[in-house]
């Protein structure tokens, strides 16, 4: 039996197609594969992150921090960013205000000291600023330094409606906080607040 021409060409295309196709579904379940194991190694160094080395990177930010008389106030990491993200807030000891200078110094040291430690095996980027006016109060030089100011207190009264109270910082001690409401002293129990930050008063 003598297949015609045209026939010949069918079948040699239709063998070509399949090829083809055979080759883009390779590619296509490749690229799958990559996304999916992407996804599984920033989950994988996002948990690694947050249980065994932020601690160790947050101890070791604080130290170069100290050397450059400057305090950590928060440290952030972003680990579902892209490269990865280090957010770093500093501030002065002595209460001084922070300038963009010192933010771009700070940077080279505290990088310096991360690649040194080897507590991060990915690409990131390195954010540092300053403590801005509406920051968490946390130190005691934090609640000198604003004594008298309006502060915003979250508190975490289960059974109770009010969750906010806004005053004037009035008094720090050990066991409550003191703010001054239209006049009024209002003593809070300091197992009742959750976040002292500072805010624009409200009427």
């Amino acid at each position: 039996m003598v297949c015609r021409p045209n026939l010949v060409e069918e079948i040699y295309y239709c063998c070509f197609f399949v090829y083809i196709h055979k080759i883009q579904i390779f590619e296509f379940f490749i690229e799958k594969t990559f996304f999916y194991v992407k996804i599984i190694l920033n989950q994988f160094i996002k948990i690694n992150l947050n249980k065994e080395n932020k601690s160790k990177i947050e101890i070791l930010l604080k130290k170069v921090a100290r050397e450059w008389d400057l305090e950590i106030c928060d440290l952030n990491i972003q680990t579902n960013q892209n490269p990865i993200i280090l957010k770093i807030t500093i501030k002065k000891t002595n209460g001084s205000n922070i300038s963009l200078d010192d933010c771009a110094i700070f940077n080279t040291p505290a990088s310096e000291e991360i690649e040194k430690s080897n507590l991060l095996n990915c690409s990131y980027v390195l954010e540092i600023s300053s403590q801005g006016v509406s920051d968490e109060l946390t130190s005691e030089r934090d609640f000198k330094t604003f004594k008298g100011f309006p502060v915003n207190v979250e508190l975490n009264q289960k059974n109770s409606k009010i969750k906010f109270l806004n005053g004037l910082l009035y008094e720090k001690s050990k066991d409550f906080l003191a703010i001054n409401i239209k006049g009024k002293i209002k003593k809070i129990p300091f197992d009742e607040v959750l976040r002292i930050s500072l805010c624009t008063l409200k009427d």
